[in-house]
């Protein structure tokens, strides 16, 4: 293949700056699309409907679920047999490679999940490769994962350690993957991870973690951050392991400092979130702050908000059934949720489906319903996520800020009769105005609700997810608003229909100096 992409690898590390918008579509590759007699595309089928779809919504990046060789559908491509390898269900190395340079041509970024925490048991596989456990541990205790039926590489070895990180280098140099999102990293981070009392063993100094996992995760960090700078590593980590986003110490020192990653899925964020929209709208004034606990630690990682796959599968539902509230309700309060995930301190992440409004739980051997699709509330979801990813892109006070202490300040995080919250996203430098959300959760239209902001001038509302426009059964006066004096202080006085979220910005702004 003859790469075309020379200016996206010029300008990728910027794109992919701690302060740069970055929004992800998350998508299975064998079922986003398929063709006429349900057969797989090829790289080269799936690229350009790919690029036109993520480019109109104005996503930055795709996110692809393991494209590395697997045998086993149902898996996803997270048990790998083939560790340098692109599936070829897809096509071949150089389709790919095409697949890629397209979407770059294009501008958008590809990153692929790859898994270093365990592999598959096939004989043609890994799995006691040369007839002794050369690339996992021999004991089970160590090397047998219980939740997968998987086993676990022997991070010690300088074998196994060597063939890891030779294969994240070669997923960067010969494929311009963008970065690397590395599965299930808390189930390297702890010997204990998931296993029994008595069923595990703790490391020289009598704890559970895996220090050979660590300085492993610390080393292939370093070593990419130093061989192909730009490109992102992004840890699935779900505990509170400290400095996941920390930098890694030099080689050979003791691992008591951070593991490298560029960025961090905030599990947390995610689980909170939907927890309190399953929560029947009367009840959740008595967990109101669920939703505002994620702010108090937004800055101690720089983090992706996912809303993935894993949330859509298994019985879970998709995303706009997770609401609770009568099923009509549905698309207002995903709207809304969407626009909290665009608004809040983090990267964000969508799997493929919720974009489109679908309804049905993933299935990954189906494509999504393209043709039943086309309806007021999948037209209105799609219109809100381009709008939200136009100002995420646009507005620097919603992606500067989303690593840095200041870029959110709470208005109101203690509306919990109304289940209301308002908060300023701003720009850390001064540099960009900033800009008010206000949310509501409430199956409950609550009007004239005031909104304390900081100066007298009026602000320009940008948009409203309950608009019709967006699908929601109202049309919305985007007029500006001019403050009043409330007990004091400057507010403006807004009219909140049910699960509705504003967004506006200061008419009249001065740069700090």
């Amino acid at each position: 293949h003859r790469w075309r992409d020379a200016a996206w690898m010029r300008g990728r590390a910027a794109r992919q700056a701690p302060d740069a918008p970055i929004s992800i579509y998350e998508l299975h590759a064998g079922s986003w699309m398929r063709d006429a007699e349900g057969g797989f595309l090829g790289w080269r089928a799936l690229a350009e409907p790919l690029l036109d779809h993520v480019g109109a919504l104005g996503f930055t990046h795709v996110e692809l679920l393991p494209p590395l060789e697997h045998p086993y559908d149902p898996s996803w491509g997270y048990q790998v047999t083939g560790y340098f390898a692109p599936t070829a269900r897809f096509g071949d190395p150089d389709d790919f490679r095409a697949f890629v340079d397209t979407l770059h041509r294009g501008g958008v970024g590809v990153l692929i999940d790859w898994v270093p925490a365990h592999f598959p048991r096939d004989e043609h596989g890994l799995q006691h490769f040369d007839g002794t456990a050369l690339f996992e541990y021999a004991d089970p205790r160590l090397g047998a994962h219980p939740d997968w039926g998987t086993l676990v590489f022997d991070y010690a070895r300088p074998e196994v350690r060597s063939f890891l990180l030779a294969s994240a280098c070669h997923w960067a140099r010969e494929f311009h993957v963008d970065g690397l999102r590395f599965d299930a990293v808390a189930s390297m981070l702890y010997l204990d991870y998931s296993r029994p009392e008595g069923g595990w063993l703790p490391n020289r100094d009598g704890g559970n973690w895996n220090y050979d996992a660590i300085s492993l995760l610390q080393d292939i960090n370093r070593t990419l951050a130093a061989r192909h700078p730009g490109v992102l590593r992004i840890a699935e980590e779900s505990t509170a392991f400290a400095a996941v986003t920390g930098p890694p110490p030099p080689p050979f020192c003791p691992p008591d400092a951070g593991l490298g990653f560029d960025l961090k899925w905030n599990m947390g964020w995610m689980h909170d979130t939907l927890g309190y929209l399953r929560r029947a709208p009367e009840h959740r004034r008595w967990h109101h702050h669920e939703m505002t606990f994620a702010s108090t630690y937004a800055f101690a990682e720089r983090f992706v908000l996912p809303l993935s796959h894993d949330e859509v599968v298994h019985g879970k539902g998709a995303l706009i059934c997770k609401m609770a509230g009568p099923w009509q309700d549905g698309a207002a309060q995903l709207r809304a949720l969407l626009c909290w995930q665009w608004t809040s301190p983090g990267k964000k992440l969508l799997f493929m489906g919720a974009e489109l409004g679908d309804d049905r739980e993933w299935n990954v051997d189906v494509a999504l319903r393209w043709a039943e699709l086309d309806t007021p509330v999948g037209r209105g979801v799609r219109e809100l996520v381009r709008a939200l990813n136009d100002a995420y892109r646009t507005l620097p006070a919603l992606h500067r800020g989303d690593a840095v202490e200041g870029g959110l300040r709470w208005i109101d995080a203690d509306d919990a009769d109304r289940s209301v919250y308002s908060f300023l996203r701003c720009d850390p430098d001064e540099q960009a105005p900033p800009v008010l959300v206000v949310a509501s959760f409430s199956d409950l239209r609550h009007d004239q609700v005031p909104v304390r902001v900081p100066g007298a001038g009026a602000w320009q509302p940008l948009l409203c997810s309950a608009d019709a426009r967006f699908g929601g059964a109202l049309a919305i006066d985007l007029a500006p608003v001019q403050p009043i004096d409330v007990g004091g202080a400057d507010a403006l006085l807004l009219d909140l229909p049910p699960y509705a979220c504003w967004l506006l910005t200061p008419v009249a702004w001065e740069r700090a100096p």
